[in-house]
């Protein structure tokens, strides 16, 4: 086996030779698990992209670790489509991690609908902490982070140094457009939130979560009325 890349070995000249090493986003996939082995997740967001990743991953390693991080508070389109696709992927390790405080904890802590106030608060309580959780046990987890989805992800590379969760962060669809996902959906025919197809292009919780136009970021229809345009997930 390769030697395991972790986090506090991570040099520049490493990742750049890593990143210029790479033929395609599969050889990134084969390298992640054949490196990493048990050592790794993929944090899904069971959006358009993750159903991509999910169908390549499940070809690569059929047993892997996949994490939705499930805030209590998603449209139930997101929640139907998570079963469709554990029907679909039977063999994948498809798991739902769940917060720390209940809804009805969080709101007696810090008030009621915390997300339309301080929704940095709400989202570290909600998502952050539970993945840094999970990620406690592994050395690298994947993302279907693209560089054209917004300004803040476009250095993004196949492979990165994760200040945040002091993980290596694996990014297979860093240079796939959004008509390459849709394509790969269609002519796959994998299932996806019904949601895509009422002018959602990003989707996370919905309360923090409206349409948007065809034009622009395609983040800009999360936290409305908020400069905010991540989770956090993906800031150090």
């Amino acid at each position: 086996m390769e030697n395991r890349l972790t986090f506090f070995q991570w040099n520049d000249q490493l990742q750049k030779e890593l990143n210029t090493g790479f033929s395609d986003f599969m050889d990134v996939i084969k390298w992640a698990f054949r490196v990493y082995q048990d050592r790794i997740l993929y944090a899904s967001s069971f959006g358009a992209e993750s159903m991509v990743l999910i169908d390549l991953i499940s070809k690569v390693n059929p047993e892997a670790s996949i994490v939705f991080l499930d805030t209590n508070l998603h449209f139930k389109e997101t929640y139907q489509l998570i079963e469709k696709t554990k029907r679909k992927y039977p063999t994948l390790n498809i798991r739902m991690v769940q917060p720390s405080y209940t809804l009805e904890q969080q709101a007696e802590e810090f008030g009621d609908r915390l997300w339309e106030r301080t929704p940095d608060k709400c989202c570290g309580i909600r998502k952050i902490e539970p993945l840094k959780k999970e990620l406690s046990n592994v050395d690298a987890w994947i993302s279907g982070l693209r560089r054209d989805q917004s300004a803040t992800r476009k250095n993004t590379e196949y492979v990165n140094k994760d200040n945040k969760f002091q993980k290596v962060k694996i990014c297979p669809l860093i240079h796939w457009t959004w008509e390459d996902v849709w394509n790969y959906i269609k002519l796959n025919n994998l299932p996806y939130n019904q949601l895509h197809d009422q002018n959602y292009p990003s989707i996370g919780c919905e309360m923090c979560t409206l349409p948007v136009g065809t034009e622009g970021d395609s983040r800009n229809g999360r936290w409305a009325g908020f400069s905010k345009k991540e989770c956090g997930l993906h800031q150090d």
